[in-house]
């Protein structure tokens, strides 16, 4: 049984959270820094952004949870500290401070950064803010959801109750994303905690085998981020038999975290850069689970296809283009293609070929917030599905100037 509940990052037993303005953006009603803390320390695991240019705070998070372990999340807005001659330094810099302030270890500290790429980082305004940052601790999943925004307009959070050796357990978490998103993580950062006692070891191979099918299937823009990372704490106050192996408490924790991965996924890109609307592409009837996520996250990301839903246009053409060119090992004499919202389904393209169908009723349905592109491969049994956004004229515009 498994329901969810309130709380984000602050639902699960033994977790406070908090998110102030210390003077990083210049904005003074954004927040610009938050902080995870648990009472306890807590078993951690972590997946971080495939680009080779990465942030200095993903380098030194990864060093920090070698062992496993951590007990706190600090990450600031407004400045991705990457790119940067003392990146390192500063991202232990802002570890230094939390465990000085909190008195835990240095190398207990998970760390993020997001914002403006190649800009210096200044410490000044975290210094001075973590006193406040600290003691402002609490309930306050939301303030911490909010601290970790860059362009994003809307707050992403969830968090779920599940039973694992016959207790009560809870996942919860928050998560920032909306553009540089692009399969193989994005410019996105999610933290998540829970309760469930399991080990360092399943707790990365869970988040692992998640995000193959969640995260790494998101794209808003075609661009991966430098900076992109998901963590997860894990510090067993739910007081279950610590889950060490694979069986019946492990599957219910996996069922659980996908249930906040995916609707995090969701949120992401429903939120994309200047996004009208939520794209999911739904494989089927692939020769192999491969081949049903290469051709949806080539719908997905396919820049005609984005812009056709931008206009309510039903050219399907585009979506057998994109399949076309993925590369998949794919019949596309036996591909069916549908377009389906809350408006309702029209069937476009039947055995690769198109058939009749009322444009006045597509466009109907692809007026609607929420789009599923609908891709029947008729060769197999795999599935799959990718998400992303439609592609506006908002995009260039917020990009044109993001740095400026």
């Amino acid at each position: 049984m498994m329901k969810t509940v309130s709380g984000g990052v602050c639902a699960a037993k033994g977790y406070k959270a908090s998110g102030i303005h210390c003077g990083i953006r210049k904005n003074k009603t954004k927040r610009d820094l938050a902080l995870i803390v648990s009472e306890v320390k807590a078993n951690a695991a972590a997946v971080y952004t495939t680009n080779l240019v990465k942030g200095a705070p993903l380098i030194v998070t990864k060093n920090n949870i070698s062992d496993g372990k951590a007990q706190a999340v600090i990450c600031n807005s407004g400045n991705a500290n990457t790119c940067n001659a003392d990146g390192i330094e500063k991202a232990e810099a802002m570890c230094r401070l939390v465990s000085e302030e909190l008195g835990i270890s240095e190398t207990d500290v998970i760390v993020a950064s997001t914002g403006v790429i190649g800009q210096t980082l200044d410490i000044t305004p975290i210094e001075n803010g973590i006193k406040p940052l600290v003691d402002a601790l609490g309930d306050n999943s939301k303030e911490a959801a909010e601290g970790i925004m860059t362009t994003d307009t809307a707050l992403k959070e969830i968090a779920v109750e599940f039973t694992a050796g016959g207790k009560t357990c809870t996942i919860g978490g928050i998560a920032k994303g909306s553009g540089m998103i692009h399969p193989n993580m994005a410019t996105m950062l999610v933290f998540i905690t829970t309760d469930c006692a399991i080990s360092s070891e399943m707790l990365s191979l869970a988040l692992k085998s998640d995000i193959a099918e969640t995260f790494n299937m998101v794209s808003v823009d075609g661009d991966t981020s430098t900076n992109d990372m998901v963590s997860i704490l894990a510090n067993g106050m739910a007081g279950n038999e610590e889950i060490t192996c694979v069986g019946e408490d492990f599957n219910a924790f996996m069922k659980a975290l996908n249930t906040v991965t995916v609707y995090l996924c969701r949120c992401i890109a429903g939120d994309g850069e200047g996004a009208t609307k939520l794209l999911e592409c739904n494989v089927s009837g692939a020769k192999t689970k491969e081949i049903a996520k290469t051709v949806a996250k080539s719908v997905i990301c396919s820049s005609l296809t984005k812009a056709a839903m931008f206009g309510a246009d039903a050219n399907w053409g585009r979506v057998l283009c994109a399949i076309g060119y993925s590369g998949a090992d794919v019949d596309v004499n036996k591909i069916d293609v549908s377009f389906k919202s809350l408006k309702g389904t029209v069937k476009v393209c039947k055995s690769g070929a198109g058939i009749p169908f009322s444009e006045e009723i597509a466009k109907e349905i692809l007026l609607e917030k929420e789009i599923e592109i609908i891709v029947k491969l008729n060769d197999g049994e795999f599935s799959s599905k990718a998400w992303g956004c439609d592609l506006t004229y908002d995009y260039v515009k917020i990009n044109g100037d993001y740095r400026t």
